[in-house]
């Protein structure tokens, strides 16, 4: 489990009673968890932003009146700094990357389990992002076609071995408590890894390791 040492709060856009009522429940089940507001429509939602900013949104992509995207990018213009997780039926990648470019920090179906939503939670809150593979190869096939291959990613920086295995892990979407078990190494290890490889690549996050990453070959569409 992260380690998450500070009460959270959650809200929850969506307009089906019957589906905030479960995820209620289970969000409080969760230790860190401190409150989950819940609103059905986005005027709702503002009034509760505006009274108290949640740590994390758990936004469904089809509303009533005004639609994921344009709740997005309304909230974070005015909260900047407001971490949204999609919550969606839809898993189009037109959809996963729209969502991602205007600022969400990650997308789930809303057939995930508890623990996926629990790891996207957690991912979220102590990284800034959780990437899963099927948003990896979403923004794979939306990144524009190159001229040429690419060249290896050994001739664009020098990562070192136990650097390229941990990419190819989070390309795969693991998290870093899992990625530690798989080497047997230590989280904070991996950590220090994570944030050697934001720096030869210039990536902004996680996200955008993974863009790196199928850019130049470390992982297939």
């Amino acid at each position: 489990m992260a380690s998450i040492d500070f009460p959270v709060r959650i809200a929850l856009l969506d307009d089906h009673p019957l589906f905030r009522q479960g995820m209620r429940y289970i969000l409080q089940a969760l230790p860190y968890v401190e409150a989950v507001d819940e609103a059905g429509e986005f005027a709702e939602l503002l009034a509760l932003c505006r009274q108290r900013l949640p740590d994390v949104l758990l936004l469904d992509l089809q509303m009533p009146g005004m639609d994921g995207p344009e709740v997005a990018k309304t909230l974070l213009a005015e909260f900047p700094g407001l971490k949204i997780i999609v919550l969606s039926m839809f898993s189009a990648d037109k959809f996963i990357t729209q969502m991602l470019k205007l600022g969400a920090r990650s997308y789930l179906p809303k057939d995930a389990d508890q623990d996926q939503l629990r790891q996207a939670l957690e991912d979220v809150l102590t990284t800034g992002h959780h990437v899963t593979p099927r948003m990896a190869r979403a923004l794979l096939r939306g990144a524009p076609a190159a001229p040429a291959p690419a060249p290896p990613l050994s001739a664009l920086v020098q990562l070192t071995p136990r650097e390229e295995e941990i990419l190819r892990l989070i390309c795969e979407g693991r998290t870093a408590a899992e990625i530690a078990d798989h080497l047997f190494i230590s989280r904070r290890t991996v950590e220090g890894h994570r944030q050697n490889l934001l720096e030869k690549t210039h990536a902004p996050n996680s996200t955008g390791l993974v863009v790196y990453a199928v850019r130049h070959g470390l992982l297939d569409a």
